[in-house]
C-alpha cells in the first residue's frame, strides 16, 4: 500500500473527523486504551482505522493534553508473578521462557516512554 492510499477515506465510511474526534475522547475517558480504542472503533462503529484524522490515536489523545497510562505496571505485575511462579516451579521452560519475553516487552515500553 502506498503512502497516498493510506490517506483517502474509503467512501464507505460515513463519519466526519469531528465526529471521531468526540468519539476517541469519550473512549479515552471511559478509561480505555489507544489500542482498545481502536479495536472498539473498528468493531462498533466501522471505522476501518484511526488513522483517519492524519495521526495516530496516542499523537491525538497528546494533542489534546489527555494522559495516556503506559502498559509497564502491567507488564511488572505479569513479570513478577512468572518470577513467584518459576522460584516454585524450577524446571518450568515455558514459563521461563515467557519471562524474558515480559521482560522484553518492558525493556521495549519503557523505551517508549522515554522517546
Amino acid at each position: 500500500m502506498s503512502k497516498e492510499t493510506e490517506k483517502v477515506k474509503p467512501d464507505w465510511v460515513k463519519i466526519k473527523p469531528a465526529e471521531l474526534s468526540k468519539i476517541i475522547l469519550a473512549l479515552h475517558k471511559e478509561g480505555n486504551s489507544p489500542a482498545k480504542i481502536g479495536l472498539i472503533l473498528r468493531d462498533q462503529h466501522g471505522i476501518p482505522r484511526a488513522k483517519l484524522l492524519g495521526k495516530k490515536i496516542t499523537a491525538f489523545l497528546k494533542e489534546e493534553k489527555q494522559t495516556i497510562e503506559t502498559q509497564v505496571p502491567q507488564i511488572e505485575k505479569s513479570k513478577a508473578n512468572l518470577e513467584r511462579h518459576i522460584a516454585k516451579n524450577k524446571h518450568d521452560y515455558t514459563a521461563l521462557k515467557t519471562l524474558h519475553k515480559k521482560l522484553w516487552d518492558l525493556n521495549r515500553a519503557k523505551k517508549q516512554l522515554e522517546a
